[in-house]
């Protein structure tokens, strides 16, 4: 089962977000050739998108896979018509994203507005939700081969991109939307044919409104849910902006995020990974195996994330190549170590989703969201923009655990997952790494080595047990 996990993991949920992890690998390079101003543009962008990405599926994506486990001899004509839609659909959703661009668009950066705009929207328009579609299809399936080959061009093709722009003709915070929009186009690009024509699975334009319906009122209740995810991850460079933050300090908690996103872009890849293990064990009543699994990851999750962020300092020494920016590796490890919420959070809210109780959410995710939202604006105009970790790690943990304890979940809860011993584990570990950051190297190597042994033995434990329950 670990090892499973592991390859789907890198493989399924890995798929989507190689272009934004292989760019970690660049950085060493390219950050010689950038600004905390580039970060800044870089940063308050990607957030106005982010704001808006959410509608781009309209939470279909739940009724995709739902209809693939539950109705077999059917979903085929289900996507297709689901496909037909979104990809209507998406011409009105890039229009409302173009123009949400071009009002946050910085001064600094006002030069290349229409740039920036059709680097993000040229994709969506050409080619909608072909490899959402595709990527899912692919997952679902258990074909890994397909979404890992085509991802991992795609990303190497991103890391030369970003070379070429940002390092050899000095693009600035351009060569990032440039390659951002290549290498979307092409990855969406590589997911049309075999769709389309290989598996058939062409969209059908004239869908039956009424089981169109029938699945948005399922779909759409799950927007405010992942808009708070939206709040949380993305929405404090945009607060920033308007409390008139300085777009140098927007940059600065920028770089910090660029390398503690990694562990959300990896909380979703194992996401999507073991979603399919889950549903399954939600189909045969096997709830001690679903728990089972999300402690393993929990604790695999735990002691990397520690791991990593005990060596942050040294990390962002090699990886942040200008002095000011290296220095907010202490604001990289509260996130890191915030984004420990999603095997927990995945433990209540997968169980929610397949009992397609999606009206209720919301009060998880969106709370967490209206949370932050409310903590950044009070806090960051009286201690500044560094505040806005903690208030991300203080959201990340009211999402994570907050839905074990509505009533729809108690409802349904056949074992118990102890939400309240993790989250104190996990607050516990975040202050005791963010000191030992600064210890001699030879007492953290040892650190590293106690904590990697226990979280290897623990892990091994716990997948031993499951397959035992087979």
């Amino acid at each position: 089962m670990l090892k499973k996990i592991f390859s789907h993991s890198l493989i399924y949920g890995l798929a989507p977000q190689i272009p934004k992890i292989a760019n970690l690998f660049v950085l060493p390079i390219i950050t010689q050739f950038l600004t905390e101003d580039d970060f800044g543009v870089a940063g308050l962008i990607g957030s106005v998108v982010a704001s808006i990405a959410v509608f781009a599926n309209l939470g279909l994506n739940v009724t995709l896979s739902n209809s693939f486990y539950k109705s077999p001899g059917s979903f085929h004509w289900r996507w297709r018509q689901t496909y037909g839609f979104l990809i209507l659909w998406n011409v009105p959703f890039a229009f409302l994203m173009a123009i949400l661009i071009y009002f946050f668009i910085p001064e600094i950066a006002k030069e290349n507005t229409l740039y920036i705009i059709l680097a993000n929207v040229i994709p969506i328009v050409f080619f909608g939700p072909t490899s959402t579609i595709g990527s899912l299809y692919f997952q679902l399936n258990q074909k890994p081969f397909q979404i890992g080959l085509r991802n991992m061009i795609i990303g190497l093709v991103t890391v030369l991109l970003n070379l070429i722009f940002i390092a050899y003709y000095e693009m600035g915070y351009m060569g990032w939307f440039l390659a951002g929009g290549i290498s979307t186009m092409l990855l969406q690009l590589s997911y049309w044919f075999p769709m389309n024509i290989k598996y058939n699975m062409k969209p059908i334009f004239n869908f039956k409104w009424r089981y169109l319906k029938e699945q948005l009122k399922i779909g759409i209740p799950t927007i405010p849910h992942y808009y708070g995810s939206y709040l949380l991850n993305s929405s404090d460079r945009m607060i920033m902006d308007v409390l008139k933050v300085s777009t140098g300090d927007i940059g600065k908690y920028n770089a910090a995020g660029n390398v503690a996103n990694n562990g959300n872009h990896v909380g979703v890849a194992v996401g999507k990974a073991i979603s399919p293990f889950l549903l399954k064990y939600y189909r045969d009543n096997k709830e001690e195996k679903a728990k089972l699994l999300i402690y393993m990851l929990q604790t695999i999750f735990l002691a990397g994330s520690f791991i990593i962020c005990i060596w942050m300092k040294e990390i962002f020494s090699f990886l942040i190549r200008n002095e000011t920016l290296k220095m907010v590796y202490p604001l990289a490890i509260i996130m890191l170590m915030g984004y420990n919420y999603r095997p927990m959070y995945l433990g209540s809210v997968s169980k929610l989703m397949y009992l397609e109780k999606t009206n209720k959410l919301m009060r998880i995710s969106l709370t967490a969201g209206i949370i932050s939202l409310t903590l950044n604006f009070t806090l960051i105009p009286i201690f500044g923009f560094e505040i806005a970790a903690i208030v991300l790690f203080i959201g990340l943990m009211y999402m994570g655990y907050s839905g074990y304890y509505i009533k729809e979940y108690r409802q349904v809860e056949i074992v118990k997952y102890h939400p309240v011993l993790w989250l104190i584990a996990t607050c516990l570990l975040t202050i005791s790494v963010y000191f030992m950051v600064e210890l001699n190297i030879l007492i953290k190597v040892l650190i590293t080595l106690i904590v990697l042994i226990i979280g290897v033995y623990l892990s091994i434990k716990l997948n031993y047990k499951i397959k035992s329950n087979e």
